[in-house]
C-alpha cells in the first residue's frame, strides 16, 4: 500500500445486491473498536459508512471501497454502473478492496488485467475462466497490491479489516484491536483451509473410473506406469486424457489426492505421521512432510493441532 495515510480515512463499504451482513456490520464494528483503542491526539481515525445502490454513485471522496463477500452465487456482471464507479474510484486514486467472492465485482470493473489478487479458493476456476489475465493466488488469504487488496474466504473480511487498521492506525492498535475482538493476528494462508476437489464432471469414463478407484486406493500403485496399465491406457494417452479431464498432471492429482487424504487422518485419527505416511502411499516421511508442507502451507504437526476434530 501507499504510505500516504490521510487524516481521517473514509472507507465506504458497499451493500450490493446479496452483499453479506455479517461482513457489512462486522467491518464497520471493527473499525469503531480501532477508534477508540487510537491514543487522543496520536493519530488518525477511520470514518466508514455503508453505501448502498445508487448511494455510491454520488461518493468521489473516499480513499478506500470495500466489496464484501457475496453469498447468493451471484458473481456480478450485470452491475455496470457498480463496475464503472469503481473503475473511476480506483482512476481517480482510491484503494479498492474486496472480500471472497467481491473480487469478481473488480475483475468487471476491468482494474485487475494484469494485477496479482485472491478469492476463494473454491471460486479458482470460476474466476479463473472469467478472467484468465489476473494473476490470481488462492493459495493466499490476502494480496495487498498497493491500490487494490483482495481477500479470500467468506471471513477473510476480518483479515481485511485488521490490515487496513494497521495500514492507517498502526500496529499497535492493531494489536489493541485483536486483543479486543479476540482476533488472532497471525497471518493465515487460504490453503491451510484449502480441500482438494477434483473434476470428475468431465466426459470421459475411462478416466473417471480411474479417479474413483485412486479414491478408494490411496496407498496402491498410482504411478503413470501403474495407472496407465490399470486404464488400458498408454503412459503417453494417459497423460493427455487425464490433463484434458481434470486439468492437473497425473503426478501433481496423485500429490494432492495423498494429502487430502493425509489431511482426513490428521483430523480424525491419532496415527502418527509416519503412520499416515504410509497409509496414504509414501515410504519417505522428510519426502512426504516437505510435500505436505507445500501444498497445505503447514507441516502435518502444525495442520494437526489447528484441525484436530477429536482431542486425545
Amino acid at each position: 500500500m501507499t504510505d500516504h495515510v490521510p487524516n481521517t480515512p473514509e472507507v465506504a463499504i458497499v451493500a450490493y445486491s446479496g452483499a453479506q451482513q455479517s461482513a457489512l456490520h462486522g467491518l464497520r464494528e471493527m473499525f469503531d473498536v480501532a477508534n477508540s483503542l487510537v491514543d487522543e491526539d496520536n493519530g488518525p481515525q477511520i470514518a466508514h459508512q455503508i453505501l448502498t445502490p445508487p448511494e455510491f454513485e454520488h461518493r468521489r471522496d473516499v480513499d478506500a471501497i470495500i466489496l464484501p463477500p457475496n453469498l447468493t452465487g451471484k458473481r456480478g456482471g450485470d452491475d455496470q454502473a457498480l463496475h464503472r464507479w469503481i473503475a473511476h474510484q480506483h482512476g481517480e486514486g482510491t484503494i479498492i478492496c474486496s472480500a471472497c467472492a467481491g473480487s469478481f465485482w473488480l475483475g468487471h470493473a476491468g482494474i485487475l488485467e494484469g494485477r496479482p489478487a485472491t478469492t476463494h479458493w473454491a471460486l479458482e476456476a470460476e474466476f479463473r475462466s472469467q478472467f484468465p489475465k489476473v494473476r490470481l493466488s488462492p493459495e493466499h488469504i490476502l494480496v495487498d497490491d498497493n491500490d487494490i487488496v483482495t481477500v479470500g474466504g467468506v471471513m477473510a473480511w476480518v483479515d481485511l479489516g485488521i490490515h487496513l487498521i494497521g495500514h492507517w492506525l498502526g500496529a499497535v492498535v492493531v494489536s489493541r484491536t485483536c486483543r479486543q475482538m479476540l482476533i488472532d493476528p497471525a497471518g493465515r494462508e487460504q490453503r491451510n483451509y484449502r480441500s482438494f476437489r477434483p473434476n470428475m464432471a468431465h466426459k470421459d469414463q475411462t478416466i473417471r473410473t480411474l479417479q474413483i478407484w485412486m479414491e478408494g486406493n490411496v496407498e496402491a500403485d498410482l504411478s503413470v506406469g501403474g495407472l496407465a496399465h490399470r486404464a488400458g491406457l498408454s503412459e503417453r494417452s494417459l497423460h493427455r486424457k487425464f490433463l484434458h479431464s481434470t486439468n492437473l498432471s497425473v503426478n501433481r492429482y496423485v500429490q494432492e489426492l495423498r494429502v487430502e487424504k493425509a489431511r482426513g487422518l490428521l483430523e480424525l485419527t491419532a496415527l502418527t505421521v509416519s503412520e499416515i505416511c504410509w497409509q496414504v502411499g509414501y515410504q519417505d516421511v522428510s519426502a512426504f512432510n516437505r510435500l505436505f508442507k507445500s501444498i497445505s502451507g503447514l507441516s502435518p504437526g502444525e495442520y494437526r493441532q489447528r484441525f484436530r476434530i477429536h482431542p486425545e
